[in-house]
Order: C-alpha cells, then sequence, then structure tokens
C-alpha cells in the first residue's frame, strides 16, 4: 500500500459524519490555535453534500465555539468535487482519485493552497498554506469517520 489511498468517487467517499482536529499555526510570530468539533457532510439535492462543520476553536489558549457551512457539488470529471461557499461562490476543486489533490484559492492579496490527503477508508488530512501580506499560516486537519 502507497502514501495515498484513491477514491473513486469523492462524494461518496466524504458522505457521513467525521471527528476534526485542526491545529493552526502562524508562522509570522508564532502563535497557534485548535478547534476540535464534528464536520457532517449530509445529502443535498443532485448528489451534492452540504458540508457544516462545529465545535471549538481555542485561539492562544482563549476558546470560543466555531462553524463554517461549504457545498459540495458533483465536479466536471466524475468521482470529482466542486467545492463551493455557502453563499455559492467557488472555492476550489477536489479530484481524490489518486488519494492526493492540491488546490489553489486566491483570496485578496492573499493566496490559500490547500492539500488533501487520503489515508484510508476511514481517515484524512487537510494542509491549507495561506500566505498574504498580513497573512503566514498553515492549518493542518485531520479527519476520522465516526461510525
Amino acid at each position: 500500500m502507497g502514501e495515498f489511498w484513491p477514491v473513486p468517487d469523492a462524494l461518496t467517499y466524504l458522505a457521513g459524519s467525521w471527528r476534526a482536529e485542526r491545529t493552526v499555526r502562524d508562522l509570522a510570530n508564532g502563535q497557534t490555535g485548535e478547534f476540535s468539533g464534528t464536520t457532517v457532510f449530509g445529502p443535498l439535492e443532485g448528489g451534492a453534500l452540504l458540508h457544516h462543520e462545529f465545535g471549538t476553536f481555542a485561539w492562544q489558549g482563549v476558546p470560543r465555539p466555531a462553524e463554517r457551512t461549504l457545498r459540495f457539488l458533483p465536479g466536471a470529471s466524475p468521482g470529482t468535487a466542486d467545492v463551493r461557499f455557502a453563499d455559492g461562490r467557488p472555492f476550489h476543486d477536489l479530484d481524490l482519485t489518486s488519494g492526493h489533490h492540491a488546490a489553489d484559492h486566491p483570496c485578496s492579496a492573499d493566496l490559500y493552497r490547500g492539500e488533501f490527503t487520503v489515508l484510508d477508508a476511514d481517515h484524512w488530512r487537510t494542509v491549507w498554506r495561506v500566505r498574504g501580506p498580513a497573512k503566514d499560516l498553515v492549518l493542518t486537519t485531520d479527519y476520522a469517520r465516526e461510525r
């Protein structure tokens, strides 16, 4: 078995509930934060998924509730996804057929570069590197399927 676990259909693989653990490192000043929560990929019309993440984010030891919502739509190629913000704006594409995918998202003056790695049937990871005039961050999230 190699480093990556190929996924024939990203939406089928992601469907369901996942435990999410995220670390956030500010490389400019050394500050860190942590998110702990749940990510649910629930069904929408047309085979799409609604991604809802909720939990607690602690920055410099101060915890607060956190959540976000995304839409994962069927992509242009079989087995891929078109990831959108909750309001429909494009975020990034997602192709896990090799078990690994890289995507970019320009946001104002910043560039978000994401790497998605499928480790096995029940574990995957994202690493977002954010660079810009005011940001120098690494966000690493490990997902484990909840049964």
